[in-house]
């Protein structure tokens, strides 16, 4: 039996040859070396425990760190001879840290064998194992604290994970690395034959090696890969930029990432930016740099731009890093297109919110903006505070547009719009109102009073009001020069002044409205608002008492009935109860002009009860007729705040024999979000008992977008004023389109209101809008002819072709 240190009987070499094949196992456990990465540096796994177990049996021990020095020296001078994958500082490195660990296992292994111990024995044996466990820990050790010291500080991975990872490499060759060292020292002592099969154990040792790294590692890159894409949902291309970037210095170990992006600005015009990163830290101080690969992002043909990753390793890059590379470009490119088109809808969405509260032509207010914003201002204002409203006409505007066009009439527009916007004091609000109309609204009279007087010394607010008007026309009226054509606009303006609890801004507008006539009629600059010269000034005072003599005639309360059809077929596919009031002094009145006094003058329940018993009165007529077709009937929101609400409609349906669901009940008005618990009991128990809720007049303001996002609704009818300027105005066809997606997400039917035109049913029907109602299938009509009507719309509609399934079912 061999002693450490002493060669094999039949092998008897010199010490210098000895030392040589010693030298040269050093150098080929090197050659034989596995890589695998670890952020961006790379650990190698060679067969240096093998080289160890001979190494001790052929020469003395203490010659061992001083060969492996030597032999890893050598090894990777000549790697650095064939590729330039070292330099000298890192050969240093490496050569140091494995001699150090070839110092560290032969002195554990000697400790243990001691100097008499035969190679063949169980204690030699056990000493080697110790001595190759003492290498593995010392060069694993090692490049953990490399790879940690040098790593780019923004890594995924701790020291923890570095060394957890290096021995899930590692561990599978070390076994292989000390069972092949045992096995070549039992063959070389007792049957030197036996080498001869080396070889093949070892080339197949080390295709298993390579694969379990190539594993390991495709593992570790879609693992970074997935870590990676979840980050990339961002809201800006430069946020989806930033994460890919970083995302890439992850995944791919990268030394420096760069990413150009192709922005489409229009049909031909285009710009590119370009996005960079370095990792912060040179993970592998002295290495050479690696090779970039260049992928295209693309999404749906759509070139989006180029991804390029520098490598850390100075290697031609494997076939998995370049799928790598292209699936994460595909990715990025996914993410850049998004938010891309979530930029442009944001900016969409900003621009249609900005052109609907101001006007396109002169960006002042508009009628909404002013009729919502400045009833807050008012409201806000003490309620016996004076404020004063302004409404301008530009007297013989169309004379402009008719001899001088349309373009010289916006320039006129514009300007009165800038003079207008430069003369405003502060807390004043300007809008225009259409055409050549324009609106101001004075929050507050005390500015233009001596605050510092007595209350009962301040002088009246109308003068005040008056004066700033007269201000506002001198201003207005100076000469305008328009293509070489000097104008002098002549301006009329009505004032109203009231409390600011007295009345609401629209009213106000329409008092202004009706002094603007006066001002006309009287060929004057200004006109204050006289209630003796308005119609309507005193009606509300004797409205109240004539509604309820109305409620017990037979003759005034007329109940219309408009038909709403199927867009495709023009079948009825539901019909609206309209309530006229055929007044015996003023003649035919709509709800507008006295809904309000049913609610204010305690009559809404008689005045609801009334329309909702002859309108299913009509419904019952034509289901005795085979008619399947539901009834709408516009209901005040005021009435969601009478808990008997539901009972009274249970009672009427039963009592008209009206399948609930027969009934569609339209709800208006900003009430019916009111955080009041009453509006939610009433509306549960309407829906309890089957009838289906609709939301009128939808689009028109802010309620009924919160309506629907508390309750479940079966209907939106889009008010008429967007049906009819969708052909013209983006922007209502654009809400048209929202309201027609919205109802296809909550499952609720979109009804199309005020329809004049084929052009207009051909528009809505591009929209996907199915319902509609109007002038141009029918007008509203007595309940007496509803039913021939009807009869006739569903007989003249084509069958609905339905699309048979796939699977032969219809």
């Amino acid at each position: 039996m061999l002693l450490p240190g002493q060669r094999p009987e039949a092998f008897t070499l010199t010490p210098v040859a000895a030392g040589g094949i010693a030298l040269l196992l050093v150098a080929a456990g090197q050659l034989a070396r596995l890589r695998f990465r670890v952020g961006r540096g790379t650990v190698s796994v060679s067969w240096g425990e093998v080289a160890f177990i001979l190494g001790f049996a052929l020469v003395p021990p203490g010659w061992l760190p001083a060969l492996t020095l030597a032999g890893v020296g050598g090894a990777w001078l000549f790697i650095t001879w064939l590729n330039g994958q070292r330099v000298a500082r890192a050969i240093a490195h490496l050569a140091a840290s494995l001699s150090l660990g070839a110092a560290g296992a032969t002195a554990v292994a000697y400790a243990i064998t001691g100097p008499a111990a035969p190679i063949g024995s169980i204690r030699t044996q056990i000493g080697l194992i110790a001595g190759a466990v003492v290498y593995l820990t010392i060069t694993v050790g090692l490049a953990v604290i490399t790879l940690t010291v040098n790593r780019d500080a923004g890594s995924q991975d701790s020291a923890t994970q570095i060394t957890a990872r290096a021995l899930n490499a590692k561990l599978p060759m070390f076994a292989g690395n000390v069972l092949v060292g045992l096995s070549a020292l039992f063959a070389l002592v007792n049957g030197p034959l036996w080498l001869i099969a080396m070889p093949a154990v070892l080339w197949l040792l080390q295709r298993a090696y390579r694969q379990h790294l190539r594993a390991d590692e495709e593992r570790r890159v879609w693992e970074a890969f997935a870590r990676a894409t979840r980050t990339l949902g961002l809201a800006t291309e430069d946020a989806v930029a930033a994460a890919g970037l970083r995302g890439a210095l992850d995944v791919f170990g990268a030394r420096r990432v760069e990413m150009q992006v192709t922005l489409s600005l229009g049909p031909d015009a285009r710009e590119d930016r370009r996005y960079v990163q370095d990792a912060p830290q040179d993970p592998m101080p002295g290495a050479m740099p690696g090779p970039a690969i260049t992928r295209a992002m693309t999404v749906g043909g759509t070139h989006v731009g180029d991804l390029t990753v520098w490598l850390t390793e100075p290697t031609m890059p494997a076939t998995q890093d370049e799928l790598a590379v292209s699936a994460y470009a595909d990715a990025l490119a996914g993410a850049l297109h998004d938010a891309a088109a979530h930029e442009r809808l944001a900016l969409l969405d900003a621009r249609v919110a900005y052109e609907g509260v101001h006007d396109p032509l002169t960006g002042l207010a508009n009628r909404t903006a002013l009729l919502a914003d400045g009833d807050d201002l008012v409201k806000s204002l003490d309620r016996d505070r004076p404020v004063a409203v302004l409404l301008l006409d530009l007297n013989n505007f169309r004379e402009v547009n008719g001899t001088l066009g349309y373009r010289a009439g916006d320039a006129v527009l514009r300007t009165v719009a800038e003079r207008l916007a430069d003369l405003a004091r502060e807390g004043e609000l300007i809008a225009r109102l259409g055409d050549d109309e324009f609106a101001v609204l004075l929050p507050s009279l005390a500015t233009l009073t001596d605050s510092s007087l007595p209350q009962r010394d301040v002088p009246n607010p109308l003068p005040q009001a008056v004066r700033r008007a007269r201000e506002i026309i001198e201003a207005v009226s100076k000469p305008i020069d328009i293509d070489g054509v000097r104008l002098v606009t002549e301006v009329a303006v009505g004032v109203v002044v009231e409390n600011a609890g007295c009345a609401e801004l629209g009213e106000l507008i329409r008092r202004a409205s009706v002094a603007l006539d006066q001002a006309k009629e009287l060929n004057v600059a200004v006109a204050a608002y006289d209630s003796t010269r308005d119609a309507t000034s005193t009606d509300h005072l004797s409205l109240p008492a004539e509604l309820l003599d109305a409620l017990t005639a037979d003759d005034q309360l007329v109940l219309m009935l408009q038909p709403e059809v199927d867009l495709e077929t023009g079948a009825p596919n539901g019909v609206e109860a309209l309530i006229r009031w055929n007044h015996p002094r003023r003649g035919l009145l709509t709800p507008d002009s006295f809904v309000r006094t049913a609610e204010n003058g305690g009559l809404l329940a008689p005045f609801t009860r009334y329309v909702l018993d002859r309108a299913l009165s009509a419904a019952a007529d034509w289901a005795a007729a085979g008619l399947d077709v539901p009834i709408s009937v516009n209901v005040s929101s005021r009435s969601l705040l009478d808990p008997t609400f539901p009972a009274q409609v249970s009672e009427a349906l039963r009592r008209h024999r009206i399948i609930p669901d027969q009934l569609v009940l339209e709800i208006t008005e900003s009430l019916a979000v009111s955080e009041s618990g009453v509006v939610d009991e009433v509306l549960a128990a309407l829906r309890e008992l089957g009838v289906q809720l609709s939301v009128d007049d939808f689009g028109t303001g802010f309620s009924s977008l919160a309506f629907v996002t508390r309750v479940r609704v079966d209907e939106l009818k889009v008010d008429r004023s967007f049906v009819q300027d969708m052909g013209e105005s983006p922007i209502a066809a654009a809400i048209v389109r929202g309201a027609v997606e919205l109802g296809a997400r909550l499952g609720a039917r979109v009804v199309a209101e005020g329809v004049e035109t084929a052009e207009q049913r051909a528009a809505l029907l591009a929209l996907g809008c199915t319902s509609a109602q109007g002038y141009h299938f029918s007008r509203p009509l007595p309940a007496d002819k509803i039913v021939h009507t009807l009869r006739q719309m569903t007989e003249a509609a084509p069958p609905r072709i339905v699309p048979l399934r796939v699977d032969g079912a219809s």
